[in-house]
């Protein structure tokens, strides 16, 4: 095995260059949610380029690489699209200029997620180069709009082409550390009843606002209350408020709050449910789930119920034992599993009972933020563990 892994690290550090200037070229693409069919036919190029078996691009825009035939299936994931840009005049290097400087790739996306993306298209190619994949089927999946629907697109890619595979991974970023799960989160909107009246005689109303006030509070305390709590511990927040009145003369009639809500393992939807009612207390008010619909670049409606729950792979699951034995070749250390505090694709295949693990390039700080990066190194480590995986499966 020994032999193997050089043969990964030669391979990969001949093919570095190309892999880094894919990985370069992908952060110049720009891939809004719902707006990657650029990146989808760029990445498309690099897999026929590859000499991939199969190239399957899907109703709902995913686009999935396949090397091998045999009965094991592995899938990875990388989401392809990224956040806006609002920022752009604070970074140093233009959002989308996928600049390498001092041993990093800078761009929006880099980190999220486009540096793993890159890593797994490369990762195909060897395994097929080496004859990685033998008794494996690999796909190599990219993925539509995880940033606003999480999971929505990858269950979409594994439902609708029928890939059923046995393990997948998640190539979120984690710093080249291996991620067990992640916390759960689910969005909730909290409706409040007031009566509209024009601004001059606000008394013949019921300010909706006002009467929001008290929820926003409790809200606040309770945000204080978990935040004191040691990990691993759930959280809430007020994100954002809506209110409607006939104009800016007129007193609201209803206002709506989005609470997001951080959910730990133990928790369940009807507890979290019952917190709501509690917050909600005797105003005239009522929550839901938020229903998050959109359209992907195909046409195609996409639609998440936005409570996702909490998932963790235990560490004696043959998929961990794997991941740990390929980080152990790879890297000549003892891995430290953690828990990534975010949520990602990998509410879907759990869901759909896939046993689910997170490995990917990219540093977790650095996304969504000005100034995004992705250390070179780690897109060449993660090219390598991708790589030496299926042979630990």
């Amino acid at each position: 095995m020994v032999c193997v892994n050089r043969q990964v690290q030669e391979t990969v550090s001949a093919l570095e260059g190309e892999l880094i200037s894919f990985a370069s070229e992908l952060v110049r693409i720009k891939s809004r949610t719902g707006r990657e069919a650029e990146l989808v036919e760029r990445i498309k190029q690099e897999m026929t380029k590859l000499d991939y078996d199969d190239i399957i691009v899907d109703k709902v825009g995913n686009i999935v690489g396949v090397i091998g035939n045999g009965p094991v299936k592995l899938l990875y994931d990388s989401h392809m699209d990224h956040v806006a840009v609002n920022d752009a005049g604070e970074w140093v290097h233009g959002p989308y200029s996928g600049v390498i400087e001092d041993g990093r790739l800078y761009g929006r996306g880099s980190s999220d997620m486009k540096g793993s993306l890159a890593a797994t298209v490369y990762a195909g190619h060897i395994m097929k180069k080496l004859g990685l994949a033998a008794g494996k089927t690999i796909y190599i999946c990219c993925s539509v709009m995880e940033e606003d629907f999480d999971g929505a697109g990858l269950e979409r890619a594994i439902v609708d082409n029928g890939l059923k595979p046995d393990y997948v991974v998640i190539c979120e970023p984690s710093h080249l550390n291996i991620a067990m799960g992640h916390l759960g989160r689910a969005i909730y909107k909290i409706n409040v009843r007031g009566v509209s009246a024009h601004g001059a005689a606000p008394e013949k109303g019921d300010n909706a606002v006002y009467k929001a006030a008290p929820i926003i509070r409790r809200i606040e305390e309770l945000g204080k209350k978990y935040m004191a709590m040691p990990p691993e511990r759930p959280s809430i927040a007020l994100t954002r408020i809506e209110s409607v009145s006939a104009s800016l003369n007129a007193v609201p009639g209803s206002c709506t709050l989005y609470v997001d809500r951080r959910i730990c393992p133990h928790e369940t939807e009807e507890a979290v449910g019952a917190e709501m009612t509690g917050l909600i207390g005797d105003a005239d008010a009522d929550w839901e789930i938020y229903d998050a619909v959109g359209q992907s670049y195909t046409g195609e409606e996409i639609v998440l119920h936005s409570y996702l729950p909490d998932w963790e792979l235990g560490a004696e699951h043959p998929l961990a034992q794997g991941c740990f034995a390929a980080y152990r070749e790879v890297f000549g250390a003892e891995p430290q599993p953690y828990k990534w505090d975010f949520s990602t694709n990998g509410v879907a295949s759990a869901k759909l009972g896939i046993p689910t693990i997170g490995f990917g390039a990219g540093v977790e700080k650095t996304a969504h933020m000005a100034n995004e990066y992705c250390p070179l190194e780690d897109i060449i480590m993660a090219c390598r563990f991708f790589s030496l995986l299926p042979l630990k499966l």
